[in-house]
């Protein structure tokens, strides 16, 4: 396009975003009941939404937006893929995760392995202690077929080693596939990233060693983000972390005589996915972005592929409602597939249940989570293009800026003198993230469907208070679930000899109050408190309703029915015993000059600690 036709469709795109402008203002001053010059800031501004990375999010991507190519998969920055040879008739690896229950011997993990391969998994994640039997377990298995990594723990040197002379005395296959980033197997070993949560590990020396003899097909290291991510990491800390930790392993491995392009090439990434799809996305690709730019510093670009396995984040599952997990594994697993994982592993949608708690079998929970991929890469067919969300505007722009917030953290780290100095300010950063993500939580900006919305309390109650285990497979001692606090108060409720309940006085018509108490009832059951509705109610039915109801109520109407029947009913349930009565609504809603309710119920309370102040009322009260 000659430099007049640019500068054309330049002035066009100029206009054409103007013309949104203007609309958009308009619909949004209708909306505030303003004329669109009173608007406080430009519509672009009112509509973007910032992650906790502070990353901005804007209403409207343009070909204004537009980056240059990002390159091909397989080739650096390698930010579209880090497999230039991948199968699309196959997609990513399917890594099944296996050795968790308890009592399983290795005959009967390798009829797992083999059940799974048949059924479509095509990646084993094996749990294992220092003296397995990998030969059994992997009995029957092509190694250069199917991927392997191990979990082992502190016994993850004799593990390694195990393997490591299981794939020597393989028998040759009939004909031997070609190496992949999708067929090299990981070893496991994470001491720089379990030094964070506190997961068993082993030493860094040991495990440099072991890195110094690896046979071909095999990754000695896996930097897990897992471990951040559990204790409430944002997406650019948890990549930014990965490289500062990354890059100490391959400072490490420099040392002890390797090239940068051999300790590059004994890697592996362990990702976490949510359910913010476009944020999974986009962290795949701007942690290969970051890594490739470590490998360019270090002289050897073309090294610098980062072979990434995505795996569903813990923390984002729910005890409570466990049903919805399934919704939120396959968001993740779709943004790992189309972030360009090499491989995904989506845990069971009970996963954050202890075993001994779950109600549903093992292999069912199993076959969900692996035919949540299988339907994405064999119906959905998600995996036949390589980085489908390549060229999108909005995912280029999403990749860059967190690839920037991600690189800011890791230059931070290194000012610090690197990964294992800046461990303390790493904690401190991570649970400054947490807290405010709990906040967020508590107030219900960042709702979580089945505990903080649309709540079952007609669930069967636990035996015995769960919210804050970390005793699940794959999980850390930092293990910071999001719904955790919510799922406190149901536990403390579901313990409680007779279910807390709060009258509801709805006042007039079931149009005028619905909203609210729906609202309240809502509200409510997120901390397991029943709201007993009564229907309509006036000041004459108050004593009646009031009568065995507890001494806590809430009043529902729209503000025109405060002005006219609040006062009477409130009066009326005073008189009634009800010692503490809230406003469903704003406080502001009440009539002045008379007596006000003791609280209000609104939106954008903290929900956690109102709802445990209610509990604390209530149970108090039956005390008593």
């Amino acid at each position: 396009m000659t430099a007049e036709g640019t500068q054309h469709m330049r002035e066009q795109l100029d206009q054409d975003y103007q013309r949104w402008s203007t609309a958009a203002a308009a619909v949004l001053a209708k909306g505030r009941r303003v004329d669109p010059a009173d608007l406080p800031d430009t519509p672009e501004a009112l509509l973007s939404t910032p992650t906790r990375d502070d990353v901005v999010v804007r209403p409207l991507y343009t070909r204004k937006d537009e980056d240059g190519e990002r390159g091909l998969p397989g080739s650096f920055p390698f930010v579209r893929g880090a497999d230039p040879q991948r199968d699309v008739q196959q997609g990513w690896r399917v890594t099944e995760r296996f050795g968790d229950l308890p009592g399983q011997s290795a005959a009967d993990l390798n009829e797992a392995i083999l059940e799974a391969a048949s059924s479509g998994a095509s990646g084993a994640w094996l749990s294992v202690t220092g003296d397995a039997d990998l030969a059994t377990m992997l009995t029957g298995i092509y190694l250069d077929l199917l991927p392997v990594t191990l979990d082992a723990g502190a016994d993850g040197i004799a593990a390694a080693q195990r393997f490591v002379q299981v794939l020597a005395d393989r028998p040759a296959p009939p004909q031997e596939a070609p190496l992949t980033a999708s067929t090299t197997h990981s070893l496991g070993l994470s001491p720089y990233t379990a030094a964070f949560s506190g997961r068993p590990t082993v030493a860094v020396d040991e495990a440099v060693a072991v890195a110094a003899a690896a046979p071909e097909r095999v990754r000695t290291f896996r930097v897990d983000g897992t471990d951040f991510a559990q204790s409430g990491a944002t997406n650019a800390q948890e990549i930014g972390l990965l490289v500062a930790a990354g890059l100490a392993h391959v400072r490490d491995l420099v040392a002890a005589g390797l090239t940068p392009a051999q300790a590059l090439g004994q890697l592996t990434f362990a990702v976490s996915v949510g359910d913010d799809q476009f944020a999974s996305i986009a962290k795949l690709r701007a942690l290969r972005l970051m890594w490739a730019r470590v490998a360019q510093v270090l002289g050897v670009p073309d090294a610098g592929a980062a072979l990434t396995h995505a795996v569903t984040d813990l923390s984002m599952l729910t005890q409570r409602d466990p049903w919805v997990n399934m919704l939120r594994t396959t968001v993740a697993a779709f943004g790992a597939g189309v972030g360009g994982a090499d491989q995904v592993t989506v845990l069971g949608f009970d996963a954050a249940l202890p075993v001994q708690a779950r109600s549903s079998s093992p292999t069912f929970s199993a076959r969900i989570a692996r035919n949540t991929q299988l339907l994405l890469l064999e119906e959905s067919n998600v995996g036949r293009v390589l980085d489908p969300a390549g060229g999108s505007w909005f995912v280029e722009d999403l990749t860059s800026d967190l690839a920037a917030a991600g690189w800011q953290v890791f230059t931070q780290v290194e000012s610090l003198g690197g990964y294992t100095q800046a461990l303390a300010e790493i904690r401190t950063w991570i649970a400054q993230a947490l807290a405010a993500r709990d906040e967020a939580v508590a107030h219900r900006t960042a709702p979580i469907t089945g505990v903080s919305e649309f709540p079952n309390l007609g669930e069967a109650a636990f035996a015995e208070a769960l919210a804050d285990t970390t005793d699940l497979p794959t999980a850390t001692a930092g293990l910071a679930r999001v719904a955790r606090r919510f799922e406190e108060l149901r536990d403390r409720a579901d313990a409680a000899a007779v279910r807390p309940s709060v009258l509801l006085l709805p006042l007039g018509s079931v149009a005028e109050h619905n909203g609210r108490t729906t609202f309240v009832a809502n509200l409510l059951a997120a901390g397991g408190i029943e709201a007993v509705n009564p229907g309509p109610m006036t000041a004459e039915g108050v004593a009646q309703a009031a009568d065995g109801a507890g001494t806590v109520a809430v009043l529902c109407g729209t503000k025109a029915r405060y002005g006219t029947d609040g006062p009477a009913v409130l009066a009326a349930a005073r008189a009634a015993g009800l010692d503490r009565v809230l406003l469903a609504g704003p406080a502001a809603e009440w009539p002045d000059g008379e007596d006000a309710p003791d609280g209000s119920l609104r939106v954008g309370i903290d929900a956690v600690a109102t709802l445990t102040e209610l509990l604390d009322t209530i149970t108090a009260q039956a005390g008593e």
